[in-house]
C-alpha cells in the first residue's frame, strides 16, 4: 500500500524496519532554528534522517527580492533527496513537532513538485507519536545513497504576477493560511511590514486540525473546501502564508480528500512587501 497524502502512527510502526521506505524528521522553530536538529539529536523515531528547514529545504533568501524561505534549486534538492537515500521505488514519511505545519508539508509539498507522489506527512507528528507511547532513537542515522531523478512540475507553483491578477479575478481566490491576526495586520511576529495582500480570503490553517493536532476528518475538510471554493475549480486557487510552509497544509488537505490542483505562491507574504509598489490591506 502506497500513502501519498496522511500516514497514521500505527501504520508507520507496523513499516518502521521496511527498507524500502524513508522517514525524515523536518522539525524546526521559526523562533530559534537550531532547536529542531537539537532536539532530533536527542530523540527521534527510529531510523528517521533530519531535513532543516533553512539549510536543506530552502535556497538563500535575497533580501529585498525573494521571501524568507525561497525554493533551493532542483540541481540542489535532487542531492539533497540523493543522499537521503529517496528514489522513485521509496515510501517517504515526512513528520515535524508540529503536526507537520512548519516544516514537514514542505518536504512533501517538494517531493511532489519534483514527480514523487509516494510521500506522506505523519498525522499528528512527532507529539502524538510520543503521546502513544511508541519507540524513540538517539542514534545517529545514516543512509545509502541513491539517484532522486527529478521530473518539476512547474504547473504547482503560482508566481507573484499570478497572484496579483488571481486577487482581482473573480474566477481565483488567493487564501492566506497565517492566524487572523496578522491577516488582519494587528499582530505581525515574523515580517517588518503587517497586512495581507488586497482581495485575499483568510483561512488560518489551524482550522485544518482537531483538537488533538490530527487533521478533522474528511467529511469536514469537504464543508471546509466547499465552501472555500464555492464552485470554483481547484487549479484556480493560490494559497500563501508568511514564507510559502504552513499554506502548504491546505494543499495535503485538499489532496487527501481528492481535491488536486490548488497551486502554491513560494514567496508568500515576505516576498509581496518586498515590492513598495504592492498593494497591501489592513482590517
Amino acid at each position: 500500500m502506497l500513502f501519498r497524502t496522511l500516514i497514521s502512527t500505527e501504520e508507520l510502526e507496523k513499516n518502521i524496519n521496511n527498507p524500502d521506505w524513508v522517514i525524515v524528521d523536518c522539525s524546526f522553530y521559526l523562533d530559534d532554528i537550531h532547536k529542531g536538529r537539537q532536539d532530533y539529536l536527542v530523540s527521534h523515531i527510529p531510523g528517521a534522517l533530519y531535513a532543516h528547514l533553512d539549510d536543506d529545504l530552502s535556497g538563500p533568501a535575497i533580501s529585498g527580492v525573494t521571501g524568507r524561505h525561497p525554493l533551493p534549486s532542483v540541481e540542489a534538492i535532487a542531492d539533497t533527496l540523493s543522499k537521503m537515500g529517496i528514489s522513485q521505488h521509496n515510501q517517504v514519511v515526512v513528520y515535524d513537532a508540529r503536526g507537520g505545519a512548519i516544516a514537514a508539508v514542505r518536504l512533501w509539498w517538494i517531493l511532489r513538485w519534483l514527480g514523487h507522489d509516494n510521500a506522506a506527512v505523519l498525522d499528528g507528528g512527532l507529539i502524538k507519536w510520543l503521546s502513544e507511547g511508541r519507540p524513540i532513537s538517539s542514534n545517529i542515522e545514516t543512509s545509502s545513497t541513491r539517484k532522486f531523478v527529478p521530473k518539476p512540475h512547474s504547473e504547482y507553483i503560482a508566481g507573484v504576477n499570478e497572484v496579483d491578477f488571481a486577487r482581482n479575478s473573480p474566477l481565483h481566490s488567493v487564501i492566506d493560511a497565517r492566524a487572523e491576526e496578522r491577516f488582519a495586520g494587528i499582530n505581525e511576529p515574523i515580517d517588518p511590514i503587517a497586512g495581507h495582500i488586497p482581495g485575499a480570503i483568510n483561512l488560518p490553517y489551524e482550522y485544518l486540525l482537531s483538537a488533538d493536532g490530527n487533521f478533522k476528518p474528511a467529511d469536514e475538510l469537504r464543508r471546509i473546501y466547499s465552501q472555500l471554493l464555492k464552485g470554483k475549480q481547484a487549479k484556480n486557487l493560490i494559497l500563501y502564508c508568511g514564507s510559502g510552509v504552513t499554506s502548504i497544509m491546505h494543499i495535503l488537505a485538499m489532496e487527501h480528500i481528492g481535491i488536486s490542483g490548488a497551486r502554491l505562491y513560494i514567496g508568500s507574504w515576505s516576498e509581496w512587501i518586498t515590492d513598495k509598489h504592492r498593494p497591501i490591506a489592513a482590517i
